[in-house]
Protein backbone atom coordinates (compact mmCIF):
# COMPACT_ATOMS: atom_id res chain seq x y z
CA UNK A 1 0.00 0.00 0.00
CA UNK A 2 1.31 3.30 -1.16
CA UNK A 3 1.99 6.10 1.83
CA UNK A 4 1.35 9.39 1.44
CA UNK A 5 4.36 11.49 0.43
CA UNK A 6 3.43 14.94 1.04
CA UNK A 7 6.76 15.88 -1.12
CA UNK A 8 5.41 13.56 -3.80
CA UNK A 9 4.02 15.78 -7.31
CA UNK A 10 1.10 13.56 -7.34
CA UNK A 11 -0.10 14.07 -4.22
CA UNK A 12 0.76 18.01 -4.29
CA UNK A 13 -1.63 17.89 -7.80
CA UNK A 14 -3.98 16.22 -6.14
CA UNK A 15 -4.41 18.09 -3.02
CA UNK A 16 -4.32 21.24 -5.01
CA UNK A 17 -7.26 20.21 -6.97
CA UNK A 18 -8.80 19.37 -4.16
CA UNK A 19 -8.57 23.09 -2.66
CA UNK A 20 -10.01 24.62 -6.16
CA UNK A 21 -13.40 22.44 -6.00
CA UNK A 22 -13.59 22.95 -1.73
CA UNK A 23 -13.17 26.96 -3.02
CA UNK A 24 -15.82 26.33 -5.72
CA UNK A 25 -18.38 24.69 -3.52
CA UNK A 26 -17.82 27.45 -1.25
CA UNK A 27 -18.59 30.72 -3.22
CA UNK A 28 -21.19 28.49 -4.51
CA UNK A 29 -22.78 28.13 -0.81
CA UNK A 30 -22.39 31.76 0.04
CA UNK A 31 -24.07 32.87 -3.57
CA UNK A 32 -26.92 30.82 -2.11
CA UNK A 33 -27.07 32.14 0.77
CA UNK A 34 -26.44 35.82 0.32
CA UNK A 35 -29.21 35.78 -2.58
CA UNK A 36 -31.69 34.26 -0.87
CA UNK A 37 -31.50 36.80 1.93
CA UNK A 38 -31.38 39.73 -0.15
CA UNK A 39 -34.54 38.58 -2.26
CA UNK A 40 -36.03 37.64 1.37
CA UNK A 41 -34.79 41.24 3.07
CA UNK A 42 -35.77 43.32 -0.29
CA UNK A 43 -39.63 41.27 -0.34
CA UNK A 44 -39.94 41.41 3.34
CA UNK A 45 -38.56 45.36 4.53
CA UNK A 46 -38.58 46.84 0.92
CA UNK A 47 -41.60 45.53 -0.39
CA UNK A 48 -40.43 44.49 -3.26
CA UNK A 49 -42.40 41.53 -5.41
CA UNK A 50 -40.27 37.90 -5.28
CA UNK A 51 -41.37 38.46 -9.67
CA UNK A 52 -39.34 41.92 -9.74
CA UNK A 53 -36.64 41.87 -12.23
CA UNK A 54 -34.73 44.39 -9.20
CA UNK A 55 -34.71 41.72 -6.86
CA UNK A 56 -32.55 39.10 -9.00
CA UNK A 57 -29.80 41.73 -10.63
CA UNK A 58 -27.48 40.82 -7.89
CA UNK A 59 -27.57 37.25 -8.10
CA UNK A 60 -27.34 37.24 -11.96
CA UNK A 61 -23.96 39.20 -12.32
CA UNK A 62 -22.93 37.13 -9.32
CA UNK A 63 -24.35 33.96 -10.94
CA UNK A 64 -21.53 35.36 -14.38
CA UNK A 65 -18.73 34.89 -11.73
CA UNK A 66 -19.94 32.00 -10.48
CA UNK A 67 -20.34 30.33 -13.42
CA UNK A 68 -16.75 31.36 -14.75
CA UNK A 69 -15.36 30.09 -11.65
CA UNK A 70 -17.21 26.85 -11.89
CA UNK A 71 -15.65 26.71 -15.56
CA UNK A 72 -12.51 27.73 -14.29
CA UNK A 73 -12.42 24.74 -12.17
CA UNK A 74 -13.83 21.59 -14.06
CA UNK A 75 -13.81 22.22 -17.53
CA UNK A 76 -9.86 22.35 -18.11
CA UNK A 77 -10.10 18.75 -16.67
CA UNK A 78 -12.71 17.57 -18.57
CA UNK A 79 -11.49 19.39 -22.50
CA UNK A 80 -7.97 18.61 -21.47
CA UNK A 81 -7.56 16.13 -18.83
CA UNK A 82 -5.13 13.70 -18.26
CA UNK A 83 -6.00 11.77 -21.60
CA UNK A 84 -5.19 14.84 -23.74
CA UNK A 85 -1.92 15.54 -21.75
CA UNK A 86 -0.80 12.40 -22.17
CA UNK A 87 -1.58 12.27 -25.91
CA UNK A 88 0.39 15.52 -26.55
CA UNK A 89 3.25 14.34 -24.78
CA UNK A 90 3.70 11.85 -27.16
CA UNK A 91 3.22 13.60 -30.14
CA UNK A 92 5.89 16.24 -29.45
CA UNK A 93 8.21 13.39 -27.77
CA UNK A 94 7.39 11.64 -31.21
CA UNK A 95 8.30 14.66 -33.11
CA UNK A 96 11.54 15.86 -31.52
CA UNK A 97 13.36 12.33 -32.45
Amino acid sequence: MDTLNKDDFKYQQAKKRVVEVKGFYIHLLIYLLVNIGLIITRHAIEGEKFGSVDNYYTAFFWGVGLLAHGLSVFLPNFILGKEWEARKIRQLMDKNK
